[in-house]
Formats: structure tokens, C-alpha cells, sequence
């Protein structure tokens, strides 16, 4: 049996309105059916971009925040199910290292204080002057010196603080520990140290990890097993490696084609993969897959049936109905990728804009005073033939076009005489 077992955990916010009748109107489905197992000894990294439900995930599992529905299977216990005290009794075995440093740690308390307070809570150590030796040799593992008992968070750096919050987990003793974003708010030195801190406690104390990060390159050097979260929802799950080499799920196609590689000459060449779109809002998903309004290769099927997590061989898990087809290349590509899907994106919000014109009625872009692509004074569309040598489109290219390719446009007699006049005075012209 798995240490860590998760079984279709679904966590939903109610969204209230009202002020003398408070009533539910909706939810908000922040962390929407996943399962995963971590193993004993074993790292877990959850990553996916901002607002997708990885923290709600890791709070959940603590019981930080209610568990709508689903099983949170520790060691053969189900936490999801267990009354307050007994959680209490399981928080010393399960530990989080918060992703805000200074925000996690009472600024009123010293460091002995801070971390000897869990420890009295569960009973560790006989008396204060035990849990003081002990919090001592655990500052030593975390790289920080005796004397920092005494300071108070404020007089530390964010890497040192960071470190504080490891060793206050540490100090109760755990089997899992979870990681929201450790590194995120550090410098790039700093993280390092971090990593490889985590790294070795773990050989030391036999530790597990499930860390959550949206860096992927820390996500790698650090987990055995990564899962990519989008919306609420697992949509892969594979070794790192496995992973990293070789991403089957579209929306894992996308992030990685957005980690920047060091090598110029393989940056250059390599394909980058631009979403069209916004992620949606998680009070009212798409319906079937969660991903089928971005993905360049959406089918009918998918917006209608969503997809369950599905081995592919090797432990290769992927929330798609199309997987191995892409990877064939059989399937037909629906939407545009890389610079095609932004430019298609500015045409859409550009032609709303002339419809609103049309029709009398101000539009986002027109208000602003800006064109879809972001430049002010240039009202038409025929100057939208850009460096790439796309055409122009819209009603300006029409009337454009209507004139004839070999017709100058007309210039008016005064204007052309200005233009000499200015032409003549000006020295540099001859």
C-alpha cells in the first residue's frame, strides 16, 4: 500500500449571495476529481500555472480547508473521514512548508518559541531545556546557528526564513512533507540551497515530499514522479524523466515548450507551442475537457466527455481522448499554434471592435485608443500586414483592394505642393 493515497478529491467553495437572505449560487471547483499515490520515500511534484488548485490540493490533504468529496488515504487511515482531535493526533506526521515565509511565522515569537510550540502541542521532549537541544540539532541540519533561538523572523533573510520553516516541520518528526511553492520567493542562489537542503534531509530522515511549484525546472531536479494539474484536474502524470523527454497531453506540450533552454542554437530551432485564450474561470469549467476551449487539437468528442486518466504504458498517465493520435500525428489540428494563435487572437478582438463601430456602440479597444495589437493612432486595418509579410485584412484591405493594385491612391494638389516646398528647404535632400 501507497503512504499517500488520494481517490477522486474534489473540493468546492460555495460562492453566497445576498445580505438579509444569504443563499448559494454557484461554486467555485477548485480542486475538481483527482487521485494520486505517493510512495514511501518518494518526491511527488505538482506543478500548473496560477490558479489551477495545486495549493487547495496540498491544504486539503492536511485538512486545512474542507474536503467536499473523495478520500485522503494515509497509511490505511482515511483523514477526509477523521473527527478534529484525531487530525490533530495525524498533523505530526503530516507537515507543510508554507510558500510565504515571513507571512507563516508569528512575527510576535522568537525562533525557540516558534518551533519548541508544536512540540509541547504533541508532547515531544520532557521539558523545555530537551526541546531546546533538539531544536538546536535540527537548526544545525538546516544550516543555522544556535544563536538564532533567540532572534525573532523579522532580523532574517527570505532564504534563512525559509529554513526556519523547514526545521519547524522537522522538529515534529514527519513522514510527508508538503512543499507549496519552497523556492518560489527566493533568489536563484538561494534555491538552490534550498533544493539541495530538502534533498538531503530526505536521505537522512527518510522523508516524503509532495511539492508544489509552478518552475518546472526545479519540479524536475528534484521530484521521481510529476503530475500537471490544469483547472481543478489531473491531465498527466509520468516519471520525471518520462516526462520532460517526451509530454503527451497538449497542455503539457505547452508548458514545456515554455522553459527556456540554454543553448541558443536548440532555443531557436525548437517549436514553441502559444495558447490561444484564457485560462477559464473555475466557477463555470467548460463542459467535458477542461481544456478543449485552448487546445490546438480539440475534437466534437471532447467538449462533451471528459476524459479519465489513462495509462499509456510505463506508468505514462494522460487525461486526453486523442493522446496517442497527436503523438501519431493522425489527428487534424483545429486551432492555431505559436504566433499564429496570438495574431488570430488579435484579429477576433479586432474585428468586434470594427462591428461596434459599425454599429455606434464604443468598444474596449476603441475606448482605449488602441488597435487589437496594442498600438495607438493607426485607425484602420490595411496597416496590419506586419514584418512577416501577412496580408492585411478587414475593411480598410477591401477598400484597399477595390482600388486596384496598380492605382496610386489620390493625393490632395495642396498637400503634394507643401511636400515640394518642405522638400526644397530642407538641407539634407538633393
Amino acid at each position: 500500500m501507497s503512504l499517500l493515497e488520494l481517490d477522486d478529491v474534489k473540493v468546492h467553495f460555495p460562492v453566497r449571495k445576498g445580505i438579509l437572505f444569504d443563499r448559494t449560487v454557484g461554486h467555485v471547483y477548485a480542486v475538481d476529481g483527482i487521485s494520486l499515490t505517493v510512495e514511501a520515500g518518494q518526491t511527488y511534484g505538482l506543478v500548473g500555472e496560477s490558479g489551477c488548485g495545486k495549493t487547495t490540493l496540498g491544504r486539503a490533504v492536511l485538512r486545512l480547508v474542507d474536503i467536499t468529496s473523495g478520500g485522503v488515504v494515509f497509511d490505511g487511515t482515511d483523514l477526509a473521514r477523521l473527527p478534529g482531535e484525531e487530525m490533530r493526533g495525524f498533523r505530526r506526521r503530516l507537515q507543510m512548508v508554507f510558500q510565504d515565509p515571513l507571512g507563516s511565522l508569528n512575527p510576535r515569537q522568537n525562533i525557540e518559541s516558534i518551533l519548541s510550540e508544536g512540540m509541547a502541542a504533541h508532547g515531544i521532549g520532557r521539558d523545555q531545556g530537551e526541546r531546546r537541544e533538539k531544536i538546536k540539532d535540527i537548526l544545525a541540519k538546516v544550516g543555522l546557528p544556535a544563536n538564532a533561538l533567540s532572534r525573532y523572523p523579522h532580523e532574517f533573510s527570505g532564504g534563512q526564513r525559509q529554513r526556519i520553516g523547514i526545521a519547524r516541520a522537522l522538529v515534529l518528526e514527519p513522514d510527508v512533507i508538503i512543499c507549496d511553492e519552497p523556492v518560489s520567493a527566493l533568489d536563484v542562489s538561494v534555491q538552490a540551497q534550498v533544493i539541495n537542503l530538502l534533498e538531503e534531509l530526505q536521505r537522512q530522515l527518510g522523508l516524503t515530499y509532495l511539492v508544489i511549484a509552478h518552475d518546472l525546472a526545479v519540479v524536475r531536479h528534484i521530484s521521481d514522479v510529476i503530475g500537471v494539474m490544469y483547472l481543478g484536474g489531473l491531465v498527466e502524470e509520468a516519471p520525471s524523466d518520462a516526462l520532460y523527454e517526451s509530454p503527451r497531453h497538449p497542455y503539457t506540450k505547452a508548458l514545456m515548450s515554455a522553459v527556456p533552454v540554454p543553448d541558443p542554437e536548440v532555443e531557436d530551432a525548437r517549436e514553441r507551442i502559444l495558447l490561444a485564450g484564457d485560462l477559464p474561470s473555475p466557477a463555470n469549467p467548460p463542459s467535458g475537457c477542461r481544456f478543449h476551449t485552448r487546445c490546438p487539437w480539440a475534437q466534437e468528442r471532447c467538449a462533451s466527455e471528459r476524459p479519465v486518466l489513462t495509462d499509456l504504458g510505463e506508468g505514462h498517465k494522460v487525461a486526453c481522448h486523442f493522446a496517442r493520435e497527436i503523438e501519431e500525428g493522425t489527428v487534424e489540428q483545429t486551432r492555431s499554434t505559436g504566433i499564429d494563435a496570438v495574431v488570430a487572437t488579435k484579429a477576433v478582438v479586432r474585428k468586434d471592435a470594427e462591428v461596434a463601430q459599425e454599429a455606434g456602440v464604443p468598444s474596449a479597444a476603441a475606448e482605449s485608443g488602441a488597435d487589437a495589437s496594442g498600438d495607438t493612432g493607426r485607425p484602420g486595418a490595411a496597416q496590419d500586414a506586419d514584418a512577416a509579410g501577412r496580408p492585411a485584412t478587414g475593411p480598410a484591405a477591401a477598400e484597399a483592394d477595390a482600388g486596384g493594385a496598380d492605382e496610386a491612391p489620390a493625393v490632395p494638389a495642396q498637400s503634394t505642393a507643401e511636400s515640394a516646398d518642405a522638400a526644397e528647404r530642407s538641407p539634407g535632400t538633393g
